[in-house]
């Protein structure tokens, strides 16, 4: 009887230990999963990463060793050369590129910020901020030669010749849909608390909008303006049917005008080894003034943001 009751009493004592290590087994394996599950991910991701690290660094190296070899005083001061001919550069491109995208860029960065602000601020529930952000959402996935044909039939078409305002106009069209979302995004961020003690305090709405809102969006806003100007200095296919090409130094913005973008689509094709020289040069411009400018604007800001 005794020795029954002992062994009934042992028996109750190691059940509760087997339990436990039956636990710790089962939480190992399950954490040797997880592992096992969170180093695949790491794998995988670190592979995809250096996937398109090494493309990107192809791509730029290649273009970098192109490019330079054709940089020279000439290139900025000279007009682009004519078939079969030496020299030349790419002066009235740069020119007439640096034309547009700041006209483009007065144009659509008022535009798209303050219509942000509308959708963000006054449009929650409004049936016509709905379809302007449909329509908005369309125009961000539109074909840029869809644009640059609109632009052509109601500008160009109308007007009988090609024109840097027109190539503006198209890039504008292209430029506003960029900074309106991401505006519109950036302020729907800001903390809500945030409003409410502007409005405590007696500021308008408006003022709460211009002021306190955007203020705190500022380097988000800044991003998407960044982004729209990258897009629209690298498209070729509106300036094709709207600004089209001149081959000699032109500041006026109702005829056509020499742009970088075409000036490489025409002179990759060429035949010419000088012309394919030009075009590499032409690319590495634009790479540089768009990593240029976006360095710049993060230096600015964040010494800004520190005073």
């Amino acid at each position: 009887m005794n020795s029954a009751s002992s062994i009934s009493a042992t028996d109750g004592r190691t059940d509760p230990v087997r339990n436990m290590k039956t636990q710790e087994s089962i939480n190992m394996s399950i954490y040797a999963k997880r592992k096992r599950a969170n180093l695949i991910g790491l794998f995988l991701s670190m592979s995809a990463m250096t996937l398109g690290l090494t493309f990107l660094l192809w791509i730029l190296s290649v273009l970098f060793f192109k490019g330079f070899s054709a940089f020279s005083l000439d290139l900025f001061l000279n007009k682009t050369p004519g078939p079969d001919s030496l020299g030349g550069g790419l002066g009235n491109a740069i020119i007439g590129s640096l034309m547009i995208v700041v006209s483009c860029t007065l144009i659509s960065t008022p535009v798209g910020v303050m219509a942000g602000i509308y959708l963000s601020e006054y449009g929650q529930k409004s049936k016509f901020s709905e379809l302007t952000r449909f329509l908005n959402d369309i125009m961000l996935s539109a074909p840029s030669i869809v644009i640059g044909l609109f632009v052509y039939a109601i500008m160009v078409a109308q007007m009988g010749h090609f024109s840097g305002w027109a190539g503006t106009c198209a890039l504008s069209l292209i430029a506003v849909p960029v900074v309106l979302r991401t505006t519109e995004n950036m302020l729907r961020l800001v903390p809500l608390t945030l409003r409410e003690a502007a409005y405590a305090l007696g500021a308008p709405r408006w003022k709460v909008a211009l002021t306190v809102t955007l203020k705190a969006a500022k380097s988000g806003v800044i991003t998407g303006i960044l982004l729209a100007l990258a897009r629209i200095s690298g498209e070729t296919a509106p300036l094709l049917f709207t600004a089209l090409n001149n081959q000699f130094f032109s500041s006026n913005m109702n005829s056509p005008m020499a742009n970088l973008p075409v000036v490489i689509f025409q002179f990759a094709m060429s035949p010419y080894d000088n012309w394919v020289n030009l075009a590499w040069a032409a690319a590495l411009i634009i790479t540089f003034a768009v990593l240029g400018l976006n360095i710049l604007a993060r230096v600015v800001f964040s010494e800004k943001d520190k005073l």
